[in-house]
C-alpha cells in the first residue's frame, strides 16, 4: 500500500471508509512507513487500465480483504493542501462497511472514531470532512444507513446507525413514524433478547417495489 499497478498517474484515489465502532462512527486509517504514529487515509495512484471506481474498489479490497458494497465519489481535491504522495490532485471516495466485519490484520490499518483522530495531512483532513458531509446528505436522499447493518436488525439498531451518520440523537417515536412512512423494512419471524428488557423483533431491508424511487427516511419528519 500503495501498489502502483500499471502506468502511474499524476493523481491519487483516496478512500474514506466508515463503519460503526461500538457507539461511534469510525474511519479506517493506514499506518504510513514514515513513522509509527503517522496515519493516512488508504490511497493509491490511479492507473491507466482502471476506471476511478475500479481503483477505489481495489484500494478498499486491499485494505479490508473483502469488497465493499457501497462506494461513492466525494470529489476532486487540490487547493494546495498537502497530500502524502505530493501529487497535486486527488479524487476522494467514501464507503460504508457493515459493523462487525473482521478487523484489519497485520497492524497496517486500524479504525479510529471520527471524533478521536490522530493528526492527518491537510489534504486528507479536507477529504474526511467532505466525506462526512456527503454521507450525511446521502442519508436523507437514499437508504445508505442500511449499508452499516447485517441482513437482519432491530429498529433500535437502525435508529442508532442513523444517529451515527447524522451526528445527532433522534426521537424514537418520530423515527418510527418516519420509518413506517418510508416503507423500507419488513418484519421477520425472529426476535432477539437485548439486555433485561423484552425481546426485540428483527427486521430486514425490503423497500416496496411499487415505489417510484428509493429514498431514505424523511428526516424532515423527525422531531427532537
Amino acid at each position: 500500500m500503495p501498489e502502483h499497478r500499471g502506468r502511474k498517474s499524476s493523481y491519487t484515489i483516496d478512500l474514506v471508509l466508515f463503519t460503526a465502532l461500538k457507539d461511534q462512527l469510525a474511519v479506517l486509517l493506514w499506518r504510513t512507513p514514515e513513522g509509527r504514529e503517522k496515519w493516512a487515509l488508504p490511497w493509491d495512484l490511479a492507473t491507466s487500465d482502471e476506471t476511478l471506481d475500479e481503483t477505489a474498489g481495489r484500494v478498499a479490497a486491499n485494505a479490508l480483504g473483502v469488497a465493499v458494497g457501497w462506494i461513492e465519489q466525494v470529489g476532486a481535491f487540490g487547493d494546495e493542501k498537502r497530500h502524502p504522495s505530493e501529487t497535486e490532485i486527488s479524487v476522494a471516495f467514501a464507503g460504508l462497511v457493515p459493523a462487525g466485519m473482521p478487523p484489519p490484520v497485520g497492524g497496517t490499518y486500524a479504525w479510529f472514531p471520527v471524533d478521536e483522530l490522530p493528526s492527518l495531512a491537510p489534504g486528507h483532513r479536507a477529504m474526511l470532512d467532505s466525506a462526512v458531509a456527503m454521507v450525511r446528505l446521502r442519508t436523507d436522499q437514499s437508504p445508505v444507513a442500511f449499508k452499516l447493518l447485517p441482513a437482519t436488525f432491530t429498529l433500535g439498531e437502525l435508529q442508532h446507525m442513523y444517529e451515527l451518520l447524522l451526528g445527532k440523537r433522534l426521537h424514537k417515536a418520530s423515527f418510527r413514524r418516519a420509518l413506517q412512512a418510508a416503507w423500507l423494512v419488513e418484519p421477520t419471524e425472529e426476535w432477539r433478547t437485548e439486555g433485561r428488557g423484552r425481546p426485540a423483533q428483527l427486521f430486514r431491508y425490503a423497500p416496496r417495489k411499487r415505489r417510484p424511487a428509493q429514498r431514505g427516511i424523511r428526516l424532515d419528519l423527525l422531531t427532537s
